[in-house]
């Protein structure tokens, strides 16, 4: 009997620790939207999109101009440094490859103030985000996975 409580124990214990390996675990890894896979044929990772959000898009592949239509207003904690940035329900730019410019849509929390992403290049190896005339460099790999919004603003 003594032998029984005990494996009940070790086993409860151990998915006890389970749940507690990662406090803010990104979405499971599923096929990825429409707008997600054009978003990589740019040279940009999909980590770029929120996973759970993302309605549809729209793009004129002549002039760049792009619209993301996201379930609403989004919010999630940017790699590394886990700055805050909050998604707009429509996300609109210019996109060619390695290059977004005309950025509206997402803002950044940073030095107590909040900030407009104005654009964001890929070198394949970085990403850079803009903020006006500002910019901060960050590993692509960071951006491998989209993650999920935080709070009650996704749309699953």
């Amino acid at each position: 009997m003594d032998q029984k409580i005990l494996i009940v124990f070790v086993l409860l214990l151990n998915l006890i620790s389970k749940s507690f390996q990662n406090p803010n675990p990104k979405i499971p890894k599923s096929t990825p939207s429409p707008a997600h896979i054009e978003l990589a044929s740019y040279g940009f990772p999909i980590g770029l999109l929120p996973a759970t959000t993302v309605l549809g898009h729209a793009i004129n592949h002549t002039s760049g101009d792009f619209t993301v239509k996201l379930g609403g207003a989004c919010k999630i904690t940017l790699p590394p440094d886990n700055y805050v940035a909050t998604y707009s329900d429509t996300i609109t730019g210019k996109i060619v490859k390695g290059k977004i410019a005309e950025l509206d849509g997402i803002r950044v929390r940073a030095f107590f103030k909040w900030w407009s992403i104005t654009g964001i290049k890929s070198s394949g190896d970085d990403v850079v985000f803009e903020v006006g005339m500002v910019t901060a460099k960050y590993p692509s790999k960071n951006f491998d996975d989209s993650p999920a919004c935080e709070g009650q603003h996704s749309a699953s």
